[in-house]
């Protein structure tokens, strides 16, 4: 089967680098164009040995691109188009369909409950979002949450399929050499106690409060990972905290990175003694999975991957309101735990195992046979 993977860009991102994770694990024949940016996850994807071109989309009104996309679809002669992210799923399907293809597939990857890929919903979108999503075969929703939000927002039942991200766990496992190492390299003390959180910096994902909470806990560090337009302002809130020196901000991780010199998450996982999601709207919360995966206490405020699953899927894990008065009383608590040499590293818990990348794979696949025998019997 011939797949070609339409994405809006490729730089460092939860659904890019899942795209890349993908399509190690797909037994496919595929191609991916990128509309913009082929940054760091293109590079990583093409030295993987798959061919990525990049198609020069200059912004969300550059129409121009869908004849480009149209004409690049049907000379690959691909039985399915699969697109990932808003822009690329509204250009895609549109594409695809002049193109001749009639098995398209669309991947939600970050509809929240008021914002999609970080940007407020609006009515607008909405009905862009309606309108392409009836030229495609299905959508598939990364999780439950995500597959009651489409439908909520009017796509059909039947043409929603969850598929949820899924992880490499055993990459993630605690590593001890890797834990000293990576503390060195961050200038982070071998005895310090610290605080972890991954993602893009921006007002949504609320970092801000994890800085606060870290700034009222002498001695404490927060090892941010990811980069975003927040950066500066929350170097600002350490420093009117006085805290500026013990928040290292790593900028955004490349996993698995296509340098070897580059810190990778396990690694950065392992330097860290307890994980925080502060964020209040998540479409799967992958770097909760991850953290769970390498073996730490996990505070989140939302994350349904693990809504979806029996609470003991992951003992591990505690929901929180996200207050900064409430998130240091915790933080405080973990603390005096790691103090006391009470705070141990804890075994992968099922809801790791449960969201495996290959099992994610083989979803996926099932998916694509409905697409292409739906399409074969419609012409």
């Amino acid at each position: 089967m011939r797949v070609l993977h339409v994405i809006t860009g490729l730089g460092i991102g939860g659904a890019e680098q899942q795209l890349r994770l993908l399509l190690r694990h797909l037994p496919t024949d595929h191609d991916v164009v990128t509309l913009t940016n082929p940054g760091a996850v293109a590079a990583g994807i093409a030295a993987d040995g798959v061919r990525v071109r990049h198609l020069g989309m200059t912004g969300n009104r550059d129409l121009a691109a869908l004849p480009r996309l149209t004409g690049l679809i049907g000379r690959g002669r691909y039985d399915l188009v699969h697109t990932h992210l808003y822009r690329a799923c509204v250009y895609g399907r549109f594409a695809a369909r002049l193109a001749g293809v009639r098995a398209v597939v669309a991947t939600e990857h970050s509809l929240g409950a008021r914002q999609i890929e970080g940007r407020p919903l609006s009515a607008g979108a909405r009905a862009l979002y309606l309108a392409g999503e009836r030229l495609g075969s299905a959508t598939v929703a990364v999780s439950d949450t995500v597959a009651r939000r489409l439908e909520r927002w009017g796509v059909r039942h039947d043409r929603i399929h969850v598929v949820p991200n899924g992880i490499e766990a055993a990459r993630f496992g605690y590593d001890e050499t890797a834990r000293r190492a990576t503390r060195e390299r961050l200038g982070l003390p071998p005895d310090a106690f610290v605080v972890g959180g991954v993602g893009r910096l921006t007002r949504g994902k609320r970092f801000d409060t994890l800085v606060r909470a870290v700034a009222d806990l002498p001695g404490a560090r927060l090892l941010l990972v990811g980069e975003g337009p927040e950066r500066d302002a929350l170097l600002s809130v350490a420093r009117r905290r006085g805290a500026a020196d013990r928040l290292v901000l790593t900028g955004a991780c490349e996993d698995p990175p296509s340098a070897p010199s580059a810190l990778s998450l396990p690694a950065l996982l392992s330097a860290m003694d307890v994980f925080v999601s502060p964020s209040p709207d998540e479409a799967f919360g992958l770097a909760v999975v991850e953290a769970l995966a390498a073996g730490l206490p996990v505070l989140h405020v939302t994350c349904p991957a693990l809504h979806d699953l029996p609470t003991q899927a992951a003992p591990g894990a505690r929901q929180i309101s996200g207050s900064v008065p409430e998130l240091t009383a915790e933080l405080r608590d973990h603390q005096q735990r790691f103090a006391a040499g009470r705070q141990e590293r804890l075994p992968a818990p099922r809801a790791a195992h449960h969201y495996d990348i290959a099992h994610s794979a083989e979803r996926l696949m099932a998916v694509y046979t409905i697409a292409t025998r739906g399409a074969s019997d419609r012409s």
